[in-house]
């Protein structure tokens, strides 16, 4: 829905219909995760992708069927058959989609969303798919401090809230339903969360700095730039940060370290002991879940010693990815950075970091369970 939300809004402020087609679970190898979305305007417009290409054409029609009906749709798509115009994955998965029409109720939901994703706040929307007399128009909007909304039955918004918020935790999107016998309704509840982006912090001004706040961005963090040297450490020179600090690495990381969790990535790019040393003691202290540090083996191993001297336990340098990124063979900066966000990658979700083909055995697209009070739907 992020990918799609500048324009849904564009075409709201213009007065133009549209509709979202939105994946709300998958089985196997689906191309798209849960939450990817699909937005189609009256106007024959059409932002976003559900499925790579396989099924983008049928859904499309369905949005548009969507706009004229002024009803929602429920579709489940496999593997296409032996006909090479039927639709399906050719991947051998299996995805559900919802297309929905955006009407009048939708609109203050827009808002009020884009309001809270340009601040940077954690918000999560519960919408009824099957099962209720409004599905696709009862929602709710849940944040830490409460919802609004309704989905038709008191009891349901508790349970659907409380699952919103664990799902939203866990930065989570999918299909659930309540297990509750005391809901007069019991629909299916599509959750869509939308957390604060995750935060990369770059410590050192160099040019190697300034490919990795790119690709960064890229990736959808939001980048700080940290450098104790004014001179250095200016906006025209890292012009994809988000913003640039001057002041001591190891100071200014402590300063915010309540914005560090398990998706914060940092990169140390300093190689220079008096300022890596004591940034990155405070750094392994931290919840982040990728820290890295530039150097050949011989700053490594001297960054080690030094780590060490200073109290650092053997499980808190295990943390430290150093030399930082995967071995790609590249030497330029934008090549550097390729390896370091490779590595990033792999770090952050569990990757052997080896080619994909023929190397691994598990699923290409891990599925991700779902534990709440509100039961995954089967």
């Amino acid at each position: 829905m992020l990918d799609v939300m500048d324009q849904a809004l564009a075409w709201y402020r213009e007065g133009i219909r549209f509709s979202f087609a939105t994946v709300v679970r998958t089985w196997r190898s689906a191309p798209r995760p849960p939450g990817a979305t699909m937005a189609i305007a009256e106007t024959g417009e059409v932002v976003g992708s559900i499925s790579g290409g396989c099924v983008e054409a049928e859904v499309y029609e369905l949005g548009l069927q969507a706009l004229r009906t002024g009803e929602p749709a429920f579709r489940s798509y496999g593997v296409s058959d032996d006909d090479a115009l039927a639709v399906g994955l050719t991947c051998g998965g299996v995805l559900e989609v919802f297309v929905r029409p955006v009407d009048c109720e939708w609109f203050p939901c827009l808002e009020q969303l884009a309001g809270d994703i340009s601040a940077g706040l954690p918000v999560a929307v519960a919408t009824t798919v099957e099962g209720g007399p409004r599905a696709g128009r009862a929602r709710l909007i849940v944040r830490p401090s409460g919802f609004t909304g309704s989905l038709g039955d008191t009891r349901l918004d508790s349970l659907a809230a409380a699952s919103a918020l664990r799902m939203l935790a866990r930065r989570e999107t999918g299909l659930v339903r309540p297990a509750d016998t005391g809901c007069t309704v019991n629909p299916d509840v599509l959750v869509e969360s939308y957390a604060p982006a995750p935060r990369m912090f770059v410590f050192g001004a160099i040019d190697f700095a300034a490919a990795v706040a790119r690709i960064g961005k890229f990736l959808g963090y939001r980048v700080t730039l940290c450098d104790a040297r004014a001179v250095f450490a200016t906006k025209k020179r890292f012009p994809d940060a988000d913003e640039v600090v001057v002041d001591w690495p190891h100071r200014y990381l402590a300063s915010v370290r309540e914005y560090i969790d398990e998706r914060t990535a940092i990169c140390v790019l300093t190689h220079d002991p008096k300022f890596d040393v004591p940034l990155l003691e405070v750094a392994l202290r931290t919840p982040a879940g990728y820290i890295g540090a530039m150097g050949s083996r011989r700053t490594h191993d001297d960054r080690m010693r030094r780590l060490s001297e200073a109290g650092m336990t053997s499980d808190e340098l295990a943390r430290l990815c150093s030399p930082i990124g995967l071995d790609l063979g590249g030497k330029s900066p934008q090549e550097t950075a390729v390896s370091i966000a490779a590595e990033i990658i792999a770090e952050q979700c569990g990757g052997s970091g080896r080619q994909l083909v023929d190397t691994r055995r598990s699923t290409i697209h891990p599925r991700r369970e779902l534990s709440s009070t509100v039961a995954p739907r089967v």
